[in-house]
């Protein structure tokens, strides 16, 4: 088959900036008010007390100490608790979009590449701002390609998955070159007032360049040996917000329209699922483990990655091994694997093997395996 790289990665970080002890004290500030305004129905047993959350318990639970986002002031307003984030007119670029392109130029740049390279573009993410127009054809017209966008949503997974069909569409001729994106505004999903999941996400947007080996000049290539995807469905990550929820105005605005989980069901279910797609990723790449250098994983929680390589190496990963980046961005869905591939790829030799493995929502797992070129 025609040999496939990834020539050239970019990111773009949100200019704020919400720490753990920030994000704390805006949502204890809600929970004493909220216990204020119920006390009489908290005495009589007929509401349940809300209990405040901890920096400590954040990072013992997920490993985040701050997170990224597209907007501060209203997510830690006690009385508000989401960004403010004001609609634009149609003629204006959107925000998915505007991210996008800025994280789209930092990965044409270390391509090598111009808009007029690129043939296709698909934006994969976890949420989209709007049902249509596509956000990819958004993006092709804001950078002038001339070609074809579409979109792709497989929650966590989008990226992983989005990198699978760009290959597809190189080796098959489709296109030349294609420009996957991974815009995520996951502080629009968040229920800011859920004290077990308040601290889970930051928002980012990450972009690749995937074009066939012959074709790419760039300094920073990765070529794509193998890649396996699976989904298992699942409702222990759920966010029912769709087009149809004004058909029942009764749950207009209810939590279940924002993202919820099971945690511990998805701890214990997806950890196994993961580690074994990978382990079976490497053999059709005719790979072992001995063999890879990094492991840039899905950066949902520290205690999953840690047992994920724990079970596939057999011990703690060294340092360097499985780059931490949610520690600073939070989960970012799609993006936070990537993230860490941007962040912690220039360092490594020719010849060296890498994997990049999501997982989340689907369930959806997407595995790639990579050498540096």
């Amino acid at each position: 088959m025609k040999p496939v790289v990834i020539s050239g990665t970019g990111l773009f970080t949100p200019p704020h900036s919400i720490s753990n002890d920030e994000l704390v004290a805006a949502f204890n500030a809600y929970v004493e008010l909220h216990n204020q305004e119920h006390a009489a129905q908290i005495a009589a047993g007929e509401v349940t007390a809300l209990e405040p959350s901890s920096s400590a318990f954040i990072e013992k639970a997920s490993g985040i100490k701050s997170r990224y986002v597209m907007e501060k002031s209203g997510i830690l307003d006690p009385g508000h608790m989401t960004a403010r984030i004001p609609e634009r007119a149609d003629d204006e670029i959107s925000v998915q979009a505007e991210m996008c392109v800025a994280a789209a130029r930092d990965a044409l740049t270390r391509a090598g590449k111009a808009p007029q390279d690129i043939d296709m573009v698909l934006v994969a993410c976890s949420n989209m701002q709007r049902a249509y127009p596509a956000m990819a054809v958004e993006v092709q017209e804001a950078l002038g390609i001339d070609g074809f966008g579409f979109d792709m949503n497989v929650a966590c997974s989008s990226a992983t998955f989005g990198i699978a069909t760009a290959v597809d569409a190189v080796r098959n001729g489709r296109a030349r070159a294609v420009l996957v994106l991974n815009p995520e505004i996951t502080s629009g999903h968040l229920n800011f007032r859920d004290r077990d999941s308040h601290f889970i996400f930051g928002d980012a947007c990450t972009a690749l360049v995937i074009e066939a080996a012959e074709t790419a000049s760039g300094a920073h290539q990765w070529e794509i040996l193998d890649s396996r995807l699976k989904t298992s469905f699942s409702n222990n990550i759920r966010n029912n917000f769709g087009f149809m929820n004004r058909f029942d105005e009764a749950g207009i605005g209810q939590p279940d329209k924002l993202f919820r989980q099971q945690g511990r069901k998805v701890f214990k279910e997806v950890c196994p699922m993961a580690a074994a797609t990978i382990a079976d990723t490497l053999t059709a790449a005719g790979l072992e483990t001995k063999d890879v250098a990094r492991y840039w994983l899905h950066q949902a929680n520290l205690n999953m990655n840690l047992l994920i390589v724990r079970t596939l190496l057999g011990r703690d990963a060294e340092p360097g091994e499985a780059p931490v980046i949610l520690d600073s961005y939070a989960n970012t869905s799609s993006a936070g694997s990537i993230i860490a591939f941007h962040k912690y790829q220039d360092d490594l030799p020719a010849g060296a093997n890498g994997v990049i493995c999501s997982f989340g929502a689907g369930y959806s797992i997407g595995c790639v395996v990579v050498r540096k070129k």
